[in-house]
């Protein structure tokens, strides 16, 4: 006569790991993201910057464009948290409204730089060819021109406002997501479910942008938050040669450009400019490698 045997705790313990629904790839990314100390800090500080940059107008204790002649280069005290620049504006003021400028400079010429190469490099990858070639060698000759001194004659030409600058940028910022996206889509056009579509007669629009394009995303989203820092840098760059967004809309870049004629006199004004535009950049960057290696876990290990 057989005994039945109760089930022992290893064994519950199993039967109830089973039953457990497995981990979605959000909640690896998300899990894998966390635990990164740079990329919390750096999504803690973005998250910082961009509420007070949507929240300027009610966090700046001053108008950022009223003059003061009188309280002109004034160093960091109780009135002005951060000093006055040299036509007596509040400098806390003026970099709280230039993150609005800057931070959307950044982050619609990446929209416009992914959409434009993903399109390309969609187009290049999925086709191959003449189609191909065509746009590889349209890439390569964009990437050989600099992309500074490039800037620098299109802003020479128009009156810079934030909207042209943003097309400015992205008409020199494009090329690296469509080498990227066109690299994804030569690997994903002969595999399985790419021949599966195109056999039950899935039109090219279609297996391109539902079946293929998902598919990349993942290296798109990294890229994008890196071009946001790119942006963002060239902005600055551009504003600090005085061939940037000019004053009195404040960006950070025009900041530290009027700041350097006064380096040894009022340091605080590139003193504090400078940092915005490095924590802000570092963060990016800090959050871009989390989701690298948080979607790719092997390039933690290389």
């Amino acid at each position: 006569m057989t005994t039945l045997q109760h089930p022992t705790s290893s064994t519950v313990a199993d039967l109830a790991s089973l039953r457990q629904k497995p981990e979605s790839i959000q909640a690896q990314v998300w899990r894998r993201f966390r635990r990164n100390p740079l990329a919390l800090f750096g999504v803690t500080v973005l998250t910082l910057l961009v509420l007070s940059a949507l929240f300027a107008p009610w966090l700046a204790p001053y108008d950022p464009n009223a003059v003061n002649p009188y309280e002109a280069l004034q160093p960091p005290n109780a009135a002005h948290w951060l000093g006055t620049d040299d036509l007596g504006r509040d400098v806390l003021s003026r970099l709280l409204f230039a993150g609005r400028v800057s931070l959307m400079v950044g982050l619609f010429t990446a929209f416009v730089a992914v959409i434009v190469g993903a399109l390309l490099g969609a187009v290049a990858g999925y086709y191959g060819g003449l189609i191909d070639g065509f746009i590889a060698r349209f890439i390569d000759l964009m990437l050989s021109l600099p992309v500074v001194p490039l800037a620098l004659v299109f802003s020479a030409f128009v009156a810079i406002t934030p909207l042209r600058l943003t097309l400015i940028l992205a008409a020199v910022s494009w090329m690296g997501v469509a080498r990227l996206v066109r690299g994804e889509f030569l690997k994903l056009r002969h595999a399985q479910f790419t021949e599966a579509a195109r056999s039950i007669g899935a039109p090219n629009m279609r297996i391109i942008f539902v079946h293929l394009l998902p598919n990349a995303i993942s290296p798109i989203l990294v890229a994008a938050t890196l071009l946001v820092a790119y942006a963002i840098l060239i902005e600055s760059s551009l504003s600090f040669l005085g061939f940037g967004i000019q004053p009195p809309t404040a960006t950070w870049g025009n900041m530290l450009f009027n700041a350097q004629r006064y380096l040894r006199n009022a340091p605080w004004l590139a003193i504090f400019s400078g940092v915005v535009i490095t924590l802000t950049v570092a963060s990016i960057n800090f959050v871009g490698d989390g989701l690298r290696e948080a979607i790719d876990p092997r390039l933690k290990e290389r």
